[in-house]
């Protein structure tokens, strides 16, 4: 079987309504070929009902669905050509890891030995040579993720979908295994949409991330794009930590503004922005502490907490209380100190107004 590459998905205007209820809502993208991104957002923004339409498991109820500039708007998931790894893994439990790897080839019609050469490749790519005989049962949950990906990529699709794959795992494993995907979808340049509700993760494996929010589109960008520049509070807040703080902007002068926060004076990129009251968001590793005569704004520690490589703390300032992260084995300050906090270079950044 000719391996026909990795194809581009694209989707123009698509809405998905359930009688009343609109669970997409008119959105557009583009995932490049070979690229992987990662629609990303909490419970009900509508992320997974976008990869079941990519999967042709949900039928779009206006707009198109492109594959490889192919229109697959009305086809079903047997007529296009994508594999899903879903969040259960749905293995066969009767079935050894070599027969769920080959099942897909068998039900097209591939002679038997044909099939099960194929599955030997796929499982051999991810790291399960030897395991071919044993039951799901006898698999650790990483061991059950990499046979329903090895099952999913045997037929060399041209877009592979996965719909929360870590889910399932410690968070110890999860790392390993979302490198292990990563890794492949590079070293196979595999076009792949990732669906997950975890920023870290999708911070982690991303070319792109299409952030979803009540079922729009809220910002799409690199994962530093969407960490340093967010479009609006919801991203901010929803990519990483942020204190979102209420500023003035004083004056702007060629896209650079005054800004106070609190007592504080910064330079900020304006971002569109006009002077008066405005938003902004703060990263918690971007509160620098020094003494309380320094630089900056003056605050009192409410919550000190060790956690190995960091501190977490909780800081009263003029602007309200402060998310601060402080790398190294530093000591605890007890409750009530007196701090000075400045500002990092990078990590304080204007919000535009939704």
């Amino acid at each position: 079987m000719a391996k026909a590459g990795p194809a581009s998905v694209e989707f123009r205007n698509v809405s998905m309504r359930y009688g009343a209820v609109t669970a997409v809502d008119n959105i557009s993208f583009t995932i490049e070929p070979g690229k992987l991104v990662t629609l990303l957002g909490p419970s009900g923004c509508g992320k997974t009902t976008t990869l079941r339409m990519i999967a042709g498991l949900e039928i779009a109820s206006e707009g198109q669905v492109l594959i490889g500039g192919k229109d697959v708007t009305r086809l079903s998931a047997a007529d296009r050509d994508v594999s899903m790894v879903f969040q259960s893994y749905a293995l066969f439990p009767h079935m050894s890891v070599l027969e769920n790897a080959a099942y897909g080839p068998l039900v097209k019609g591939l002679p038997k030995a044909e099939a099960q050469d194929m599955a030997l490749a796929k499982l051999a790519l991810v790291g399960l040579k030897g395991f071919e005989k044993r039951y799901p049962s006898e698999l650790s949950g990483g061991q059950q993720q990499r046979v329903a990906v090895a099952r999913a990529l045997v037929l060399e699709p041209q877009v592979l979908l996965f719909d929360e794959p870590l889910s399932n795992l410690d968070a110890k494993l999860r790392r390993k295994v979302r490198e292990e995907i990563r890794e492949l979808q590079q070293s196979l340049n595999l076009t792949v949409a990732y669906v997950t509700h975890d920023q870290e993760e999708a911070l982690a494996v991303s070319d792109r991330i299409i952030v979803m929010s009540n079922a729009r589109i809220a910002q799409e960008g690199s994962p530093r794009e969407l960490y340093e520049e967010p479009a609006n509070s919801f991203v901010a807040d929803f990519i990483g930590d942020a204190n979102m703080v209420p500023v003035t902007i004083s004056e702007v002068s060629e896209g650079i503004a005054d800004v106070m926060i609190g007592s504080a004076k910064v330079k900020l990129p304006a971002r569109g922005l006009v002077a008066g009251p405005a938003k902004a968001a703060i990263r918690p590793e971007s509160l620098l502490m020094g003494p309380a005569s320094g630089p900056g704004l003056r605050g009192t520690v409410r919550k000190c907490a060790y956690l190995g490589n960091h501190l977490d703390l909780m800081i009263e300032t003029e602007v309200g209380e402060l998310f601060v992260v402080q790398p190294g084995g530093r000591d605890l300050l007890p409750y009530g100190s007196e701090v000075g906090l400045s500002f990092a270079n990078s990590g304080v950044t204007l919000i535009p107004q939704s």
